[in-house]
């Protein structure tokens, strides 16, 4: 479907014409060709090395929830890149953190946003937190097929939910299927290590200050375990990214601010170098 170009400069009927709020729905009817699940992959044997995304986690607390992940990306037994970005605001009031295919897991979090944006345009207002979840759960299950030929994707979902007044998070499986996580989780190669820290640490009682450092303890732990998750990169300055969620919206932790939140962890391993210890009972 392209554009006339030739005289009044007028949008083909197609962009006129009412319809779905949906942006996937309009892209599938008018020029199907352009959804990611819907390119065909020449036959392939063995794993495709693209950059994969790594370790992102999540924690609720009483005002709203967090968001993190490391920076690294892994081909293979190479590290690809060491500053990815991991984490994308969705809308105002939810992110999305990729985990899988980084090259396909960047541009499904582009449609997504476009089609929450795309939604609001149209409706005159924002999808709930619940519709949100489901879109993105209709956008994973169309790439079923590349999942299937090794181009996973498997994202995590959080957002604020406005009229609930709390933070919710959402993980999903490479078919689409959707589970509401209570508290925490983690996806990514480094997740299982990030959990077992999540459940050391993590209470339904914690400050935005608190979940912001223990999802930094978190990620050390990962990156001590997992070696396609980056830890934090003194040197380079390289550090992981966290988004807080909440009533007032989506806000990213500026660099300085998860500098000092590194620092203080760091200054806090070389005393405990395998981070805080839960007690025994």
């Amino acid at each position: 479907m392209e554009a006339n170009t030739r005289d009044t400069g007028r949008l083909p009927a197609a962009f006129l014409t009412p319809g779905s709020s949906s942006f996937m729905d309009f892209l599938s009817s008018h020029a199907p060709e352009q959804m990611p699940g819907s390119r065909p992959l020449p036959p392939v044997q063995g794993a495709i090395e693209a950059p994969h995304g790594t370790t992102i986690l999540a924690m609720t607390f009483s005002g709203g929830v967090v968001i993190a992940g490391d920076r690294r990306a892994t081909m293979g037994h190479v590290i690809a890149q060491r500053d990815i970005e991991k984490v994308f605001p969705a809308d105002e009031f939810s992110a999305v953190g990729i985990a899988g295919t980084a090259g396909l897991a960047v541009e499904m979090t582009k449609l997504f946003q476009l089609e929450l944006e795309h939604f609001e345009k149209v409706e005159g207002s924002q999808l709930s937190l619940e519709g949100k979840a489901n879109r993105l759960s209709t956008m994973i299950r169309g790439n079923l097929g590349m999942a299937l030929q090794g181009l996973a994707v498997v994202p995590l979902f959080a957002g604020y939910d406005v009229e609930r007044g709390k933070g919710r998070i959402f993980s999903y499986d490479v078919t689409g299927g959707r589970s509401e996580e209570v508290g925490f989780t983690a996806v990514g190669s480094g997740s299982v290590f990030a959990r077992g820290a999540l459940k050391k640490m993590y209470r339904d009682d914690l400050t935005e200050q608190q979940v912001c450092t223990v999802a930094v303890q978190a990620l050390y732990d990962a990156a001590d375990d997992d070696s396609a998750t980056g830890g934090p990169d003194l040197t380079r300055r390289i550090y992981p990214t966290l988004t807080v969620i909440s009533d007032e919206g989506c806000r990213k932790l500026t660099e300085a601010e998860v500098a000092e939140l590194v620092t203080a962890v760091v200054d806090g391993r070389l005393q405990l170098p395998n981070g805080p210890q839960a007690p025994a009972l």
